[in-house]
């Protein structure tokens, strides 16, 4: 169950909104075998965090040039399949309700610009005006800079916006940015204790009060 009052809010995309695990698992599965890493360890690693962050991580030694010119292919390779591509139950009304109320949405997400959009669109989501990409942060998450950006798009204070993520990275992100953080899902990790926590979106309610809302379910 939660009940909580904001002035904004802010998603994530994968995983949150967006179920995009058949496409993630497949592209860092090819890149984990021809590499000799265990994809399990790599997805463990990149779900909620930019490409360039996982190479990072995964080939150290690689010139920086290297490394961002094989993030650029497997970026490219996600944004060109949308195959399987499916709202997290009851998303897509959700947040057509708190458009239709007035209630400001943005999106954070270490997904960049084309590849959001495209996932978003092919899950039946239109594109909200405010929208932080990876191109649009210097520090990606588990640093708080596109949440603190999102909220300041979207003219509220960071503490008065409610953030729904799935990730320990993206969750790290929200809650050093002051937003009040949900755990979309079932993932049990350190960061989620004390979190409030949804399993998706059908039933939850929204009512409007003014400049501010309350979101319950």
């Amino acid at each position: 169950m939660i009940d909580i009052v904001a002035s904004g809010v802010l998603f994530d995309m994968d995983g949150t909104l967006v179920d995009s695990t058949a496409v993630v698992e497949a592209t860092w599965t090819r890149f984990g075998n021809a590499n000799g890493i265990d994809p399990d360890e790599i997805l463990a690693f990149s779900h909620g965090r930019q490409a360039i962050d996982t190479l990072r991580r995964f080939l150290p030694d690689l010139p920086l040039a290297e490394q961002q010119r094989i993030a650029a292919e497997l970026v490219a390779e996600e944004t060109a399949s949308t195959e399987g591509i499916l709202e997290i139950p009851g998303a897509v009304a959700f947040v057509q309700r708190l458009v239709e109320l007035g209630v400001p949405v943005a999106l954070v997400t270490s997904a960049p610009r084309d590849l959001a959009a495209g996932r978003m669109v092919a899950a039946g989501f239109a594109v909200p005006e405010a929208f932080v990409p990876s191109e649009d942060v210097e520090h990606g998450k588990p640093h708080p800079d596109g949440y603190l950006r999102g909220a300041a798009l979207l003219g509220v204070d960071p503490t008065d916006c409610v953030a729904f993520e799935d990730a320990p990275a993206g969750l790290e992100s929200a809650i050093a940015s002051g937003a009040t953080t949900v755990v979309v899902g079932p993932l049990e990790h350190p960061v989620t204790a004390g979190l409030h926590r949804v399993h998706g979106y059908d039933g939850l309610t929204v009512e409007r009060d003014g400049d501010t809302f309350r979101i319950r379910g």
